[in-house]
């Protein structure tokens, strides 16, 4: 009987324990490290962080247009490093998405970005089609 009320303690803190562990692991932090020349952030959409979709980054300041793409990570998070000084236009696209609004950003700052989810299919395909 003791063995049995023992193991049932053990295995409940067990379970407890991972489930604090997993919901640690599962939150995405405020604020993504970055310097002086580069933009980061965290990309949500009403779904919750968007993992695998495009952060673009774009402007005309300087002598010939300049862009830069990178993709999130499995957390939402992006850094666009090493950006020329320079105003850029930065906006969300990704696959289900349609294009979010730019937003204006300078290098060095934290920006979080909301993707906004495609209404349907077709309108989703007009900005990611299908291969």
């Amino acid at each position: 009987m003791k063995f049995s009320m023992l193991y049932s303690s053990a295995l409940a803190l067990c379970l407890t324990g991972g489930a604090f562990s997993f919901a640690a692991q599962a939150q995405t932090p405020a604020v993504v490290a970055i310097d002086a020349d580069d933009i980061g952030g965290v990309v949500r959409s009403d779904k919750g962080v968007e993992a695998g979709v495009w952060v673009i980054a774009e402007t005309t300041d300087l002598p010939t247009k300049f862009a830069k793409m990178v993709v999130t990570d499995e957390q939402g998070r992006y850094v666009l490093p090493d950006l020329p000084k320079a105003k850029y236009k930065i906006w969300v696209r990704g696959y289900g998405l349609v294009d979010s609004a730019k937003v204006d950003s300078e290098p060095g700052q934290q920006l979080n970005l909301s993707a906004v989810t495609a209404p349907d299919d077709k309108s989703a395909a007009k900005y990611y089609p299908a291969i």
